[in-house]
């Protein structure tokens, strides 16, 4: 049975850097492509970064709500993912997910939920202005 477990949120100030963990048991890690997805009150859960199995290539959403604040990464022989986020905003405010996939990936889909096989019960993170 794989189980995902997400650590690092917390109520940080505007303008502060956490370190998002997960853990994953179960699963063959370094098979699986991992995934950051995020979920904020009364919104749909978007995606925020991917890297594939060797940890070389990186994905984030095309708009720029992240893009050269956040940092996905990943440890293979400890099982582990991260999210390094920096220059937090208020409207980073959200429940982050950690994901993964066995499935090749799909340029025209890898920022899908559907795409992704496990799940985490996620970490909040809330940012004070």
């Amino acid at each position: 049975q794989v189980q995902m477990v997400e650590s690092g949120g917390g109520l940080v100030q505007a303008g502060s850097s956490l370190k998002l963990s997960c853990t994953a048991s179960g699963l063959t890690f370094n098979t699986a492509s991992m995934a950051w997805f995020r979920q904020a009150p009364g919104k749909e859960r978007e995606f925020v970064a991917r890297i594939d199995v060797s940890g070389r290539n990186t994905y984030y959403p095309d708009s720029l709500t992240v893009r050269g604040r956040f940092s996905i990464s990943r440890d293979n022989a400890k099982n582990l993912v991260y999210l390094q986020m920096n220059g937090l905003k208020p409207e980073d405010t959200a429940t982050y997910y950690c994901a993964a996939t066995r499935r090749p990936f799909a340029r025209a889909a890898y920022y899908f939920e559907h795409e992704y096989e496990y799940w985490g019960q996620g970490t909040q993170v809330t940012v004070s202005a």
